[in-house]
């Protein structure tokens, strides 16, 4: 399968991302923690560009996605609004 051909609605990337072999913890840390290591697995996972595409359709408030925080998700859609 192809990554460039795949959709976000396309669940099939997420069962292909390192974070599903990885666990939630990193990418879901309590807040005011440390989100280094999952932005460390996020920059080797093939799947970042669609995580981050899903993220950003769904409005996904919490933990890191597609190699960003909550904080830089929120102004790529600020920056994007402009």
């Amino acid at each position: 399968m192809h990554t460039d051909t795949m959709t976000p609605a396309d669940s099939a990337w997420q069962e292909q991302a390192l974070c599903a072999q990885t666990g939630a913890d990193f990418f879901f840390p309590e807040p005011g923690s440390s989100v280094r290591e999952a932005k460390r697995i996020c920059g080797m996972c093939e799947m970042r560009s669609a995580c981050l595409e899903y993220a950003l359709n769904n409005d996904e408030r919490f933990g890191v996605w597609g190699g960003l925080s909550e904080k830089e998700r929120l102004s790529l859609r600020r920056s994007d609004q402009n």
